[in-house]
């Protein structure tokens, strides 16, 4: 089986390229991820009979034997496909417009650059190919790099990505439609948050840039919260503004923008778990105190890999264990509705190992579900004491591929 994946929350660009993608890959199978960004989705609700894709929640991972990811640099960023990243059979084809140095995915080919957006890259071989585009896959295409070049004005923008455009332009790609869809509604819940973060605003400089951070209460779902923060920093003049939102559970959705070459927000937003691009980036922080936020920030922003902010300031606590004797099914419902992807293993409360996804692929038969966790854990536990800085956790994590 063939797939072609993207990251999750899908904007115009990962749909733009999940497309282009069926186009240079017939056969090919386009998956779409769980999350869906409101535009887009009323894009694909309008348009449902013209493009055809699967469910993430269809496709086996073990049935699939060649993956072309698009718009995406690293595993953990595709929705429940990170397994295949373990796997060493698997093909895999690599198409990305994100900075090249973080990424974890090992493609067999690729096509790396930055440029404004992914289906920009795709557009050449397309034109390669001589490849015939109708106006409604002009018209999506033309939305991926408008949306993720803020219509050629940021900074990621290139003139390929002008071209490209004025390429679609020529094969009848549609601005009005282009408007609707890329022309967020801004609505009251919305209004009522811009204006929240207006009446408390200040400036701060760091690094010689005008910076702004805002820390906002949120209840329940709030969608368009980046057009917020948009406006917010349009409205403020400032070189780059941070919106911290916390919602229930002490998660905090971090969105930033940034108009300046020398505040790459998507370096930073990568820093904290993210991604994004050098105008716009997003990050999601479980158990996190918002202050703590606003202080790595800053750290990342000034460039002092020594931050303040400690492990214990953004650590889940208290901790999910499993029992050593616990049966690897038990666990494995437990990481399931607990939606973790991976758990300690204590003996007489002591730490004895650690249980991840990727110790299931140890299980070949149904009979070892039923073997105890300490049959399977991975005993070299890596830890890190809570005075350290999430940098010198981060570096562990990478060092030993955890």
């Amino acid at each position: 089986m063939e797939i072609i994946v993207t990251h999750n929350n899908l904007d115009f660009d990962a749909l733009a390229s999940l497309v282009c993608g069926q186009l240079l890959y017939p056969g090919a199978v386009p998956v779409l991820p769980r999350h869906v960004n409101p535009n887009t989705k009323a894009f694909l609700s309008i348009h449902k009979e013209i493009f055809h894709f699967e469910s993430i929640n269809d496709i086996d991972p073990a049935e699939v034997r060649r993956v072309i990811v698009v718009d995406a640099n690293r595993w953990s960023r595709l929705d429940k496909m990170a397994v295949l990243g373990e796997r060493r059979d698997l093909e895999v084809v690599l198409w990305d417009h994100h900075a090249a140095d973080d990424a974890d995915i090992q493609a067999a080919w690729s096509c790396q650059e930055q440029v404004g957006a992914t289906v920009t890259l795709m557009l050449r071989a397309v034109k390669e190919k001589n490849i015939l585009l109708t106006p409604i896959l002009a018209t999506l295409f033309l939305a991926g790099i408008y949306e993720d070049t803020g219509n050629l004005t940021f900074t990621s923008a290139t003139s390929e990505d002008a071209f490209a455009a004025g390429y679609l332009l020529e094969r009848k790609a549609d601005l009005t439609v282009v408007n609707t869809f890329l022309r967020q509604a801004y609505g009251e819940e919305q209004k009522n948050i811009l204006f929240e973060m207006l009446q408390k605003a200040e400036r701060d400089k760091l690094a010689g840039y005008s910076v702004s951070f805002n820390t906002v209460a949120i209840k329940g779902y709030t969608d368009r919260l980046s057009l917020v923060v948009h406006m917010y920093r349009e409205i403020l003049d400032v070189d780059a503004a941070f919106g911290i939102f916390q919602a229930a559970g002490d998660r905090c959705i971090v969105i930033g923008r940034s108009d300046v070459d020398g505040i790459h927000v998507g370096s930073i937003m990568r820093s904290m778990g993210g991604g994004g691009h050098p105008g716009a980036g997003s990050a999601v922080i479980k158990q996190a105190h918002p202050e703590a936020v606003v202080e790595w920030l800053r750290e990342l922003i000034a460039g002092n890999q020594q931050s303040s902010v400690r492990v214990r300031d953004l650590m889940s606590s208290p901790v999910l264990t499993a029992a050593a004797a616990m049966k690897m099914r038990e666990v494995n419902v437990l990481l399931d509705e607990r939606g973790c992807t991976g758990i300690p293993v204590v003996e007489d409360d002591k730490l004895v190992g650690i249980l991840s996804r990727r110790d299931f692929n140890k299980v070949k038969k149904q009979s070892q579900l039923d073997a105890p966790a300490k049959a399977f854990m991975s005993r070299t536990v890596q830890t890190v004491s809570p005075d350290k800085s999430p940098m010198q956790a981060a570096r562990i994590m990478v060092q030993y591929d955890i």
